[in-house]
């Protein structure tokens, strides 16, 4: 056994990063070291990329910065200086690499919710759209 395979069984997924998908809106906390100060600093972006590779597995996050420029960071799944993430909302998309991201501006950069993911109010809602006309009931009736 070398030193790399024996890294990669001692070394466990950081337990703080939910199952992520691509499209997902997301909000990294990452733990910075200047100095000797530590502190925590936030990036909120789209996931555009999900890596696979054991030790190397992580997640690419975009988001735009002032002045329309495009800023991407990635980080490692193992990584022990990811603090949380939190999940924003979930996007439908039908790419597993969503490199074309880069390329959208404005409106066209929006991507839609993914249905699957909506909370149980907005269910109960639907639901009640969807019965039909006879059986509701009208002031007059």
């Amino acid at each position: 056994m070398n030193l790399v395979e024996s890294l990669e069984k001692s070394l466990q997924p950081n337990a703080k990063i939910p199952v992520l998908q691509p499209g997902d809106t997301v909000r990294v906390h990452q733990r910075i070291v200047e100095g000797d100060r530590e502190r925590i600093q936030v990036f909120q972006g789209t996931v555009i990329r999900l890596r696979k590779g054991g030790v190397n597995a992580g997640f690419t996050v975009r988001r735009i910065a002032s002045n329309n420029i495009g800023v991407e960071r990635t980080y490692l799944l193992m990584s022990p200086r990811i603090e949380k993430v939190e999940v924003l909302r979930h996007a439908k998309v039908r790419r597993a690499q969503l490199y074309y991201f880069r390329d959208l501006k404005g409106k066209s950069a929006r991507l839609k919710e993914r249905l699957a993911q909506r909370p149980a109010a907005a269910k109960s809602a639907a639901a009640g759209a969807a019965q039909p006309d006879s059986a509701k009931t009208t002031p007059g009736e």
